[in-house]
């Protein structure tokens, strides 16, 4: 059970942070040319550290589930 949860979560988790990456990258980009995303309440320093930290909940999500199976391996 928790195995198809932490999938999902990790899954869910990837898929913000890098839609949050494209996101702060589109943001700089379009800032080269004097535009700016209307209505977006964080500049894209911050987006990229909201990805990054999202991405570490994947890695210790993917860490855990590592370590399950290396633990039922032992047995």
């Amino acid at each position: 059970m928790f195995d198809k949860i932490s999938s999902y979560v990790s899954r869910i988790f990837f898929t913000l942070a890098f839609l949050l990456l494209f996101l702060a990258f589109w943001d700089k980009f379009i800032g080269l040319f004097g535009w700016q995303i209307s209505k977006m309440p964080y500049e894209a320093g911050r987006l990229l550290e909201f990805s990054a930290i999202l991405l570490i909940f994947v890695i210790a999500l993917m860490l855990r589930q590592i370590r399950e199976l290396l633990k039922n391996n032992k047995r």
